[in-house]
């Protein structure tokens, strides 16, 4: 059997990819190797750098609950911020000298004869692993919108996941394609800058204005007292578990998403004050079918003169501008894509990946469906192990995804390592059982609603499925540290 390049390849130097490697060197498995196609780690933070990116959870969540900041400056922490995080947990780690900046992963096929990975740089060349760990994220890659002619536009055209700050849009005529996550964030800053702001709505977003203040003094000494790092964290993560898992996962048992709507509306009124562009900007689907969006001046930005939220469905990008289906031609010098990104689809994966048998895992998926144990491990693809897999995330702080996950995975390449294993797959009962148990729960979930098939929203997957996991963070996190290693085989 030939020896691989090393013992685990992990894909992907953001959060995902920092939280994996020191999981690994917490467990004593150092002989890694993380291939970032940035240039810098931090993931959606290093590639998402658009005007007023910031967290949309408390910056006292977001975070790893083993390296909690004191120097926050913000209850929302900003985006350079977050990077700066990212930079500093590299840093103490020592994860700099593991990362190999500008690998971009293409494809990861299985050797059945040697239980190896082989991971096909875009490049060129390649590196061989006994496990692989995608740590890739979904919020890296941008979705492009298919809309004809959108690669003819003869002005400036960006992605918000690829900000070009060499544009300066001071005087400028601009629309932007989307009012997702990200238009919420940067339709605010820019408005006041530019000649004329034109927005191209296809569905309205709910939002909701959030606690965003500058941290005063008080708080930032207190979380340097003893206890009080973990004070801020517990009110928070309390915060985060009412506002998503417990009413977006149990909302069948605590119907609080239809009092989110009630204050959505008000909020709304008391914020615009055009009643035509604010029913433009009512949802016709209830609060929980779509992300939706906190921010504090959205709304109030479609008030001022040089804003014009279109409604009407856009028929074709020209040399020009934006041509809508009444025949409308907006002429623009800069278009913004703030088209998000692929999610809940079966090529999420940034890579190719084929397992045992030579099987692809979007054909895999396609044929039944998206789906992974515990969201980590597909049976059919031994020694690969997901962070952000099919029902894995209950939609709480994403680093209790990773921290829940990476435990998972050092349970299983620990037992690997015990039992001098060099294949790990998860049995395909345990996966069918899981799966099984994922459909029984998921009538609780907000999800179901009947006025979520007009929400266009990027939970639902091509099936019709929300591959979201239907649990509590605490119920996640007792999972990954009791689910039965039975569940594998282990093999040399």
């Amino acid at each position: 059997m030939t020896t691989p390049d090393h013992h685990t390849i992990i894909v992907g130097a953001g959060f995902s990819g920092i939280g994996a490697a020191i999981a690994l060197d917490r467990a004593g498995l150092h002989d890694y190797v993380i291939l970032e196609a940035g240039a810098e780690p931090g993931g959606t933070w290093y590639w998402n750098t658009y005007p007023g990116i910031g967290v949309d959870i408390p910056s006292f969540s977001y975070q790893f609950s083993f390296e909690q900041s004191t120097s926050w400056s913000r209850t929302y922490a900003k985006g350079g911020e977050l990077k700066g995080y990212a930079d500093r947990c590299v840093d103490k780690y020592g994860l700099r000298r593991r990362i190999r900046f500008g690998m971009h992963v293409a494809a990861a096929v299985f050797d059945d004869e040697n239980d190896t990975w082989r991971v096909d740089l875009a490049h060129g060349g390649s590196l061989t692993a006994r496990f692989l760990i995608n740590a890739s994220g979904v919020l890296t890659v941008p979705k492009l919108p298919d809309i004809d002619g959108v690669d003819t536009f003869a002005g400036v055209t960006m992605h918000t996941a690829r900000w070009d700050h060499t544009q300066d849009l001071t005087g400028k005529r601009v629309a932007i394609i989307g009012t997702g996550a990200s238009a919420v964030q940067v339709i605010p800053e820019i408005a006041p800058k530019v000649e004329h702001l034109t927005v191209f709505q296809r569905t309205p977003i709910w939002c909701l204005p959030k606690f965003d203040v500058p941290l005063p003094a008080a708080a930032r000494l207190a979380m340097r007292i003893p206890g009080g790092k973990t004070l801020h964290r517990l009110i928070s993560q309390a915060y985060v578990e009412l506002t998503f898992p417990i009413s977006a996962q149990y909302y069948t048992v605590f119907p609080l998403a239809d009092r989110a709507e009630r204050l959505c509306r008000a909020y709304l009124k008391r914020e615009v004050r055009d009643p035509v562009t604010r029913d433009k900007l009512t949802p016709r689907y209830a609060v929980g079918c779509k992300r939706p969006g906190f921010h504090n001046t959205y709304l109030s930005t479609y008030n001022r003169d040089n804003v014009a939220l279109v409604t009407e469905p856009i028929r074709e990008v020209t040399p020009s501008g934006v041509t809508t289906a009444d025949g409308t031609t907006h002429e623009v010098d800069v278009l913004i894509l703030a088209t998000g990104f692929k999610v809940m689809d079966v090529d999420a994966v940034t890579f190719d990946v084929t397992g045992s048998g030579g099987v692809e895992l979007a054909d895999y998926w396609e044929r039944n469906r998206m789906q992974a144990y515990e969201g980590v491990s597909i049976p059919g693809f031994p020694n690969f192990f997901s962070v952000m897999g099919p029902y894995g995330y209950v939609g709480s702080s994403y680093f209790a995804l990773i921290e829940a996950q990476t435990r998972h995975i050092v349970r299983c390449l620990s037992q690997a390592a015990h039992q001098s294993a060099s294949r790990v797959e998860v049995s395909q009962e345990a996966n069918d059982r899981y799966f099984a148990e994922m459909m029984r729960k998921r009538h609780r979930q907000i999800f179901w609603q009947e006025s979520c098939s007009k929400a266009n929203s990027y939970y639902f997957d091509k099936n019709g499925d929300v591959p979201l996991r239907p649990a509590t963070t605490f119920e996640a996190y007792l999972r990954s540290r009791r689910f039965p290693l039975r569940d594998y085989s282990f093999s040399a």
